[in-house]
């Protein structure tokens, strides 16, 4: 060796909920990848487009089996709510990040889990999260309530291309017997 310790290998996350016009991937990206190349780091990129109360999502399931099989020194994302939005996930997340000695660091919130204060405010900062996802909710369904008492049509956008009326069956019926049984 020569003296030069390893490169910390990171991995990014970067989550968008929807793809249209007003939500860009690479608002987080530059950003993250701009502080991954000025700390010399190498880096891994996964990205998702799907909504953050989703545990299951293809590109963090696969970044998760990596970080089991300790691939990455951390894991890097723009926001702690970019990685999830539900509490319990994201301690779970932390749990096996701690568990495969992987640090987790939040660019814009400033704090990293390789300090116990960073772990705290994961905590706190992810309560938050789903506070704030679950005050979205009821605001949406309140919407939905007024815009149904205004007699505004709610569900499938108008000029949506799937107009085909769909028969109720299969899993649907299942479900709906298991439901009455257990009644």
């Amino acid at each position: 060796m020569n003296g030069e310790k390893p490169k910390k290998k990171v991995a990014i996350y970067i989550r968008i909920s929807t793809d249209i016009e007003k939500q860009n991937l690479n608002t987080q990206l530059d950003p993250l990848v701009e502080y991954c190349n000025k700390n010399n780091y190498q880096y891994e990129i996964f990205q998702d487009i799907a909504s953050g109360a989703k545990e299951s999502r293809p590109n963090l399931d696969k970044l998760m089996r990596m970080i089991r099989e300790q691939k990455f020194d951390a894991l890097l994302v723009w926001k702690v709510d970019r990685l999830g939005r539900s509490l319990r996930h994201l301690l779970q997340i932390l749990q096996e990040l701690e568990k495969n000695k992987c640090d987790f660091i939040s660019l814009t919130e400033g704090y990293d889990t390789s300090t116990p204060q960073g772990k705290l405010i994961f905590s706190i900062v992810g309560a938050f999260a789903e506070f704030e996802r679950a005050i979205i909710r009821e605001r949406v369904k309140a919407g939905i309530i007024r815009a149904i008492k205004e007699g505004k049509r709610v569900g499938r956008p108008v000029g949506s291309k799937d107009k085909k009326r769909r028969r109720v069956s299969g899993y649907f019926l299942r479900w709906q017997n298991t439901q009455q049984k257990t009644l």
